[in-house]
């Protein structure tokens, strides 16, 4: 039986996969089991910040793997405890709880916010507010974070303690804090998943001065936006907020499953022996892949990134059929007359593997795309999305 068959009776069927089979790859390019190759503007969904089987990056994990596998988090470990100095040292936060996923980074994050509040204020204060079209994970605890009814569906009762706002809606969030007990604010600076939609740059800093106001932990979720995919560091960067907790995953680990929740100096001694814990969070190899990234992402490389994300804009801007285009960096959604589905679909026809978001085509290619391989894939989609709007 193919692939596919099998796939079909063993895996949960909990995926809409695309057609595609994926065998290996190189960079920016796939190739699928019948070796057809594509141009890769997924990367995994914001994973393979490096692309497909970087060389550096195998490099530095085939060297921790000849060291040290495993351990748990009752031995001190070389990778952890460098991964976490780098990342306090670019964000000038204080300390780092490491995960394996964005999920649990933002479960993390939700605790440290409500110890805080319950010491601070008292234990009434317990309500996270998210604003509306976010997604902060599939546990049930960032379900019910997450501002989406869809994902809510047949999963109730959720977790309690969750406010939703809208976005860019500075006097909803005001009023729900006059009106409300709150531990912390929750947001993504682009939203992903809701649709590659933007927070403006005023809201954020009148956000900012709330949280100081209310006294509240202000949690910047980078799960997709962080590791150099909006050419910064993180997203907030962009606006110079202040975070008191960044949660990231995904491009943090080049491709092996890493969460990582960044305390800043107001929260950074609430967690005390036996408050969390992970068995897999800050697993040698995982860091190792993981500095290997971090290491890499300097003014010199994030400036291409932005140059990068410049030439989209610039080549899909004027396209016939596209009505929008959305996001930051590497991390972009358009919005198109036609059918998204059939746009994906005919992109993948014809060597190119785009994203969905809502009714958008998101991109999410490899932040070192080579250029000629980011214009040939963009001339693809551009074509499309231009046929199609002649039919």
């Amino acid at each position: 039986m193919s692939i596919k068959q099998l796939d079909n009776i063993y895996v949960s069927n909990t995926y809409k996969r695309f057609p595609v089979c994926i065998k290996e790859g190189k960079g920016s390019i796939l190739k699928d089991d019948k070796g057809k190759e594509y141009i890769d503007l997924g990367s995994g969904i914001a994973v393979n910040t490096f692309g497909m089987c970087d060389e550096k990056w195998i490099e530095d994990v085939t060297n921790q793997l000849n060291k040290l596998t495993h351990t748990s988090n009752l031995y001190y470990t070389e990778p952890c405890v460098e991964l976490a100095k780098i990342l306090c040292e670019k964000t000038n936060m204080k300390k780092v709880f490491f995960s394996n996923s964005g999920a649990e980074a933002n479960e993390c994050a939700i605790k440290v916010a409500r110890k805080y509040a319950s010491i601070k204020k008292g234990e009434e204060y317990y309500n996270i507010i998210t604003l509306k079209g976010s997604f902060h994970g599939r546990t049930i605890t960032t379900l019910s974070a997450t501002g989406q009814d869809v994902f809510h569906t047949q999963f109730k009762p959720l977790t309690q303690g969750f406010l939703y706002a809208s976005p860019n809606n500075i006097e909803e969030i005001e009023n729900i804090l006059k009106n409300n007990k709150c531990a912390g604010i929750m947001i993504e600076i682009v939203q992903g998943e809701g649709g590659v939609n933007c927070l403006e740059e005023e809201y954020l800093k009148k956000l900012e001065n709330l949280a100081h106001k209310y006294d509240l932990v202000l949690i910047i979720d980078e799960v997709q936006t962080g590791n150099g995919r909006t050419g910064k560091l993180f997203s907030y960067m962009h606006s110079g907020i202040i975070p008191d907790i960044v949660t990231t995953a995904k491009g943090l680990g080049g491709g092996l499953p890493i969460g990582a929740t960044i305390l800043g100096d107001k929260v950074k001694d609430i967690y005390t022996y036996g408050d969390h814990g992970s068995t897999f969070g800050g697993n040698p190899i995982c860091c190792a892949g993981a500095i290997s990234v971090i290491k890499r992402l300097d003014e010199g490389f994030l400036k291409e990134v932005l140059e990068k994300s410049k030439i989209i804009y610039d080549m899909l801007k004027d396209t016939k059929g596209i009505t929008s285009i959305s996001g930051l960096g590497l991390m972009i959604g358009i919005e198109n007359q036609k059918d998204a589905d059939e746009i994906i679909n005919r992109c993948i026809e014809n060597g190119v593997l785009v994203l969905k978001a809502k009714n958008k085509i998101r991109l999410l290619p490899p932040l070192n795309i080579e250029k000629e391989n980011l214009i040939k894939a963009l001339e693809i989609l551009k074509k499309i999305c231009e046929e199609d709007e002649e039919e």
